[in-house]
């Protein structure tokens, strides 16, 4: 704090125009939460003042850091081929949006769950960590982590959070989101609600979701009915084959809450298909608010993930275990969005 500016600026030149120490600077710039969003914006506003730029060669050089975080998706079968769920391209703008605000490089790999993923990155180093969207099955993908806890490597996940050793998560608050949408479909006057998605341990999130269903069903004195349950995973043609199932086992049911909007989309179609109105015979509610769920006859109700606040969480998590800083798994809220496909009955 008590070196003046130099004719080249420097950090220590910013550190002593906004009167903190130059580590104080380091963890503004890179966008660190330990510092005051307005010291943070201060410092910021100082640099470019001063035109300042990081040296990154030489801040890895010091920090034996590459300063790259590793962002890999794994593979999803979707119609388009693309194989990436469109849930997770979108959150790919909020963790590009955190790593630049922090001064980070992203490197973006596209994975299958059976490649030596788990080994080729932070050990080669290429980057100073890992963040893992998608997985698929998730007794098979939890061996994967638990390897990478055992061989140190830093990794943050989006998820399902829960207690088991499958490292740090952040995710949404899947059970609360589950009794949002039945508390939704019940006020609606449903009472017959369908579960389509896989609700087990293969997949968690799914499980939670129907966990929370199952809570608003009994909350309003309604005993949920397990044979309303139909297994899907997340895609389109999953969703109408468990929709066309449920037709055709000749169950009363009166609302379909869906695990994710691709299966929610699936469902729709087979519905019109069987002929079966949406909303008036059938009440449709599905998961992620994807581009394509307000797009839907009739436009889907849906549960809303935080996006924004995912990538930030994510990008933050990882960078706590980087530098050695303590930071918990996170629940985000979700938010329900209500759109034509579960009008009023």
């Amino acid at each position: 704090m008590g070196r003046k500016p130099t004719g080249r600026p420097t950090s220590f030149d910013i550190a002593y125009a906004a009167g903190v120490s130059q580590p104080t600077v380091s963890r503004a710039l890179r966008g660190d939460r330990a510092v005051s969003p307005a010291t943070r914006e201060r410092i910021k506003q100082i640099a470019r003042d001063l035109n300042y730029t990081v040296d990154k060669n030489a801040s890895s050089l010091r920090s034996q850091r590459s300063n790259t975080i590793a962002l890999l998706f794994f593979e999803d079968p979707t119609p388009d081929e693309s194989m990436i769920n469109p849930f997770f391209l979108a959150m790919l703008g909020s963790i590009t949006r955190a790593c630049a605000d922090r001064g980070l490089d992203l490197l973006i790999s596209f994975q299958r769950m059976e490649d030596d993923w788990h080994v080729q990155y932070q050990d080669s180093h290429r980057a100073d960590g890992l963040i893992l969207l998608g997985y698929g099955d998730y007794t098979l993908y939890r061996e994967r982590l638990e390897q990478l806890g055992r061989q140190g490597t830093h990794f943050a996940r989006w998820g399902s959070v829960s207690s088991d050793r499958g490292g740090v998560t952040v995710g949404t608050d899947n059970l609360e989101a589950g009794r949002l949408a039945g508390r939704h479909l019940i006020e609606s006057g449903r009472h017959r609600i369908a579960f389509l998605g896989d609700a087990d341990e293969h997949y968690p999130e799914f499980e939670s979701r129907y966990a929370g269903l199952c809570g608003a069903l009994a909350a309003a004195g309604i005993e949920p009915d397990p044979s309303l349950q139909f297994d899907a995973i997340t895609t389109e043609e999953a969703g109408h084959a468990a929709a066309q199932a449920l037709i055709a086992s000749g169950k009363d049911f009166d609302a379909i809450f869906a695990a994710s909007d691709l299966i929610a989309i699936g469902a729709m179609r087979a519905l019109a298909e069987a002929g079966h109105n949406v909303p008036r015979d059938v009440a449709v509610v599905g998961f992620d608010d994807i581009p394509a769920a307000s797009l839907t006859t009739p436009p889907l109700t849906t549960v809303m993930q935080d996006i924004r606040g995912a990538g930030e969480a994510l990008v933050e998590t990882l960078l706590a275990q980087i530098e050695g800083r303590d930071l918990p798994t996170r629940r985000l809220p979700g938010k329900l969005v209500i759109r034509g496909s579960s009008a009023v009955a």
